[in-house]
């Protein structure tokens, strides 16, 4: 990981760092319209190199990649066949910037055709319309991809110790964020959209399955300072209130989203560490509350240069089949559930809510009795009573409610 941790004073560079945003959606559209879709808009995404971005190879012509450079300040193309082109970058217009981009994609054999009209900012001008004048702080963009480069070391070694589906750390163009965002492997419900100079279709698909995510912003966006976020969709009741590390991390209720300030990182006297309890503790509140499967998506996190201690499930007997009873106490308010199997009790607390309204709020298995289905055995118990009862059940427990997110069948007996 890296140290080093720059100031990024946004006010002062916002024009450049608008300009720059505009300059990317220009060469991500290009990636864009000439590569394969991949879920969640990854095929538009640009990764941190040691100089800038890169859209990686992008199939056109004989395969082309675009860079930008922020060392040099050029963008740089190169072609499959053996081709290089590129241009400076420095105080241009969009429409400018635009022109030499279609020339440098022709120059190295490919097809510069894609959607002409920027996405997801105010006031959306036509790329080839955008005639204003715009600055290039070279220094402030320099300190920009040293930010990127210190973000992304924090991001790759976050993103190790998840064994679920994940996205990389990568740069989105649209919103100019640094993300790296975690699934739980379930299907979510249809996003409302409306997201501005977005077509709703892209986020539908973009939020088509749970998502914790979380990501860095130069600044805009209704906030005027460089910061992280953390989210989660759709986000679990309780979210907003959990909670999360560092102590400067806050809600903020305009962006609906967890913030931390990138300053109370860069400013952390261990930065990394700052960010790493931001991404865990946010991730976690999402995961607990909305009843992942932590066991099946997490791992321990990597070691540079080794491989992650496996965790394949061991060669040996299917386990037994409990025949013990599960026994219940009803206290008429709150109760449980327990099933003592060689003198080892597991318990399953409830609460009543009401006539008719069953709360499952704990599961509690030892250590001696995992894997032997001990916990789903009380789950199933719960669920058959209330059958017989006519009850709704409310799994709060987040195990109780991964049991019953397994099995449809058992589904009945939740609130419709």
């Amino acid at each position: 990981m890296s140290n080093d941790w720059p100031d990024l004073d946004y006010l002062s560079w916002r024009e450049t760092c608008s300009a720059l945003h505009l300059f990317t959606q220009v060469a991500g559209k290009y990636r864009l319209a000439h590569s394969p879709w991949l879920n969640h808009s990854w095929s538009a995404t640009f990764y941190v190199t040691p100089r800038g971005l890169t859209s990686s190879l992008i199939p056109d012509g004989s395969g082309i990649e675009i860079a930008f450079d922020f060392h040099d300040h050029v963008v740089r193309g190169t072609s499959g066949d053996g081709r290089k082109a590129s241009f400076a970058l420095g105080p241009t217009t969009v429409a400018a910037f635009h022109a030499d981009f279609i020339r440098l994609v022709s120059d190295l054999g490919g097809t510069p055709t894609f959607d002409g009209s920027p996405n997801e900012v105010p006031h959306p001008v036509p790329f080839s319309e955008d005639d204003r004048d715009r600055p290039y702080d070279r220094d402030a963009v320099q300190r920009f991809h040293r930010a990127l480069l210190a973000v992304d070391g924090v991001f790759k070694a976050f993103r190790s110790s998840f064994v679920g589906k994940s996205s990389p750390a990568h740069l989105f163009w649209g919103s100019f964020d640094m993300a790296v965002t975690r699934f739980s492997g379930r299907r979510a419900p249809l996003h409302p959209g409306g997201i501005p100079a977005l077509p709703d279709h892209v986020t539908h698909e973009a939020y088509d399955r749970e998502v914790s995510s979380a990501g860095f912003w130069p600044g805009g966006g209704g906030i005027d300072y460089p910061a992280f976020y953390a989210y989660a969709y759709p986000a679990p009741k309780g979210f907003r209130g959990a909670s999360v590390r560092p102590e400067a991390a806050f809600w903020h209720e305009g962006l609906s989203e967890f913030v931390l300030p990138y300053d109370a990182v860069r400013s952390a006297a261990d930065p990394d560490a700052a960010l790493m309890a931001f991404l865990v503790s946010t991730y976690e509140a999402t995961a607990d509350l909305a009843g992942w499967d932590r066991d099946l998506l997490e791992a321990v996190p990597a070691r540079r240069g080794k491989p992650r201690p496996h965790d394949a499930a061991p060669l040996r007997p299917a386990a037994p089949v409990i025949d013990e009873d599960v026994e219940r106490e009803d206290g008429g308010s709150k109760g449980r559930y327990r099933l003592i199997v060689a003198g080892v009790e597991a318990e399953m607390t409830y609460s009543r809510a009401g006539k008719g309204l069953i709360i499952i709020d704990h599961t509690e298995v030892p250590e001696a009795l995992r894997g032997q289905r001990v916990g789903e055995r009380l789950v199933r118990q719960a669920v058959e009573d209330a059958r017989r009862d006519g009850n709704t059940i409310i799994p709060l427990c987040p195990f109780a409610k991964a049991q019953i997110g397994r099995h449809p069948e058992w589904q009945d007996v939740l609130p419709r």
